[in-house]
């Protein structure tokens, strides 16, 4: 058995040898097929799973943390929109010769007749303005904080903001 193991090394390493390239590439295309590949399909949610933007969700959460703010108390939060969310829907464009085209909307067949489209980016809204009203209102620290935290979370400037010192109840 000692003698053999040698012959049989020797034989391997010239069988390796003479095929080191074919090897090689069988090795390199087995690599290539276990690549994850960009046109696998991908899930799109139901138009029912699709995030859509709350108004009052989004008030009222702006609010409760705005209320974490010293100074400022319970706060309330009026927000208008300039424009709301919006879907950028996938498309496919079809060109001739001649410059002219044509433009469609891609969508998916979900079995039973149904047919979605798929959206590529959602958009978040564009306030037009808010309003914070809050018994610390009055004080120009906390005012400053306010702007400031509604600006940070909404995008507006400053001029499109306003603070207003209210009463306790709500």
């Amino acid at each position: 058995m000692k003698e053999r193991w040698p012959a049989i090394v020797r034989h391997w390493k010239g069988a390796l040898s003479k095929y080191k390239y074919v090897l090689l590439v069988m090795a390199v295309g087995i690599f290539l097929l276990l690549l994850p590949v960009g046109g696998e399909e991908e899930l799109v949610p139901d138009a029912s799973e699709a995030e859509c933007f709350d108004l009052e969700k989004f008030e009222e959460k702006l609010a409760q943390t705005l209320s974490q703010i010293e100074g400022a108390g319970q706060v309330r939060v009026v927000l208008t929109l300039e424009s709301g969310s919006r879907q950028v829907l996938a498309q496919d464009r079809d060109s001739d010769g001649e410059g002219g085209g044509s433009t469609t909307t891609v969508t998916v067949g979900r079995g039973s007749g149904t047919q979605e489209v798929i959206p590529l980016q959602t958009l978040s809204p564009n306030f037009r303005g808010a309003l914070v009203v809050c018994p610390g209102g009055g004080e120009a620290q906390v005012r400053l904080r306010l702007v400031e935290a509604v600006s940070a979370l909404t995008g507006l400037g400053s001029d499109r903001i306003s603070v207003c010192q209210g009463n306790t109840s709500f």
